[in-house]
């Protein structure tokens, strides 16, 4: 009999599916719902063999209209990604199976191998988990896969920018200015593209704290090609909406001592910083669902607004 929680059953054709990716004499014996995820369900599957060995598994299944329209290019290309990576020393997920069109399961899934660890989304401690992404972020960008993935794609334009309520709207005007000019030149790297600490895993061990690392970074389906500055863009507008202003601008210093090249002006990386932080406008409440749901109750669609509306206007005053 297989153990689960409500929200963590597996669909028949999925679990079908699974069953046959598995090895010789196994099963599943446990599902378990992960939460914090934004565009996807995702599940741990506890795999068993008649020797009573245990391993994790972890399925993506896209059951949102949108996500569904578009999985086959994103499962295909994450699946991709995920066999590149595999002995680069960036750590992440190995791809087990893909059915990236609902073939043979009830929504377009991808089944992969567990990472250890977890999201940490406290304020405690991120004095020091901040250079640790940092570095992480760099060994992203060196690597150069033999196979380049498609140039990156703005999430917003001047047009789309659709200011919180209550938001300074002369700052989110000049803001909205900024990326309506052409995109400053940039030496193209290997991105992540949603590169933050809900996808990033750390080996906590509160007895000795200066034992923290990074087990591993998880969620590669927007990978692509494009300017580092993006990437750090990304990362900080999510510090700033979890931590607070002070904290997205802190990120990019972080990259800079980690050994990171930014863009040469402040105004190429303004704009990239904006690029990036326009773009949560509007739908912040996807991303403060999920961190509500780890607990950081306080984090209040209204709450994380201000935040942003806040990092917009440092954004200004520090780079504009």
């Amino acid at each position: 009999m297989i153990s689960h929680d409500g929200a963590a059953v597996v669909r028949p054709s999925t679990l079908a599916w699974v069953g046959r990716q598995l090895r010789p004499g196994e099963r599943i014996v446990r599902t378990e719902a992960l939460h914090g995820g934004i565009t996807a369900e995702m599940r741990r599957l506890t795999v068993g063999n008649r020797d009573g060995d245990l391993r994790d598994l972890v399925l993506r299944t896209f059951v949102d209209p949108y996500f569904v329209e578009h999985a086959e290019e994103l499962l295909t290309r994450e699946a991709g990604v995920l066999a590149q990576l595999t002995g680069t020393g960036v750590t992440a997920p190995g791809p087990v199976a893909v059915d990236p069109t609902a073939a043979h399961c009830e929504y377009p899934s991808l089944l992969m191998t567990h990472l250890t660890g977890r999201t940490v989304l406290d304020d405690e401690g991120l004095e020091a988990r901040v250079p640790l992404l940092a570095r992480q972020l760099l060994a992203i960008h060196a690597l150069r896969p033999a196979q380049r993935p498609g140039e990156y794609r703005a999430w917003t334009t001047a047009d789309a920018v659709d200011p919180p309520d209550g938001a300074d709207a002369a700052a989110w005007a000049a803001a909205a200015d900024v990326i309506r000019r052409p995109a400053p030149p940039y030496e193209g790297r290997f991105l992540h593209r949603d590169f933050h600490p809900g996808n990033v895993l750390f080996d906590v061990a509160p007895a000795d704290p200066a034992r923290l690392r990074i087990t591993g970074v998880v969620d590669w389906v927007q990978t692509s090609w494009g300017p580092a500055d993006l990437d750090v863009a990304h990362c900080s507008t999510n510090l700033a909406m979890l931590h607070g202003p002070a904290w997205g601008l802190r990120f990019a210093e972080a990259y800079e001592q980690a050994g990171g090249a930014l863009a040469a002006t402040a105004g190429e990386r303004l704009y990239w910083r904006l690029l990036d932080a326009l773009s949560f406008t509007p739908g912040v409440e996807w991303v403060a669902r999920p961190w509500q749901e780890a607990g950081r109750t306080e984090l209040t669609t209204a709450a994380v607004e201000a935040r942003l509306d806040a990092y917009v206007t440092a954004l200004l005053d520090a780079l504009g």
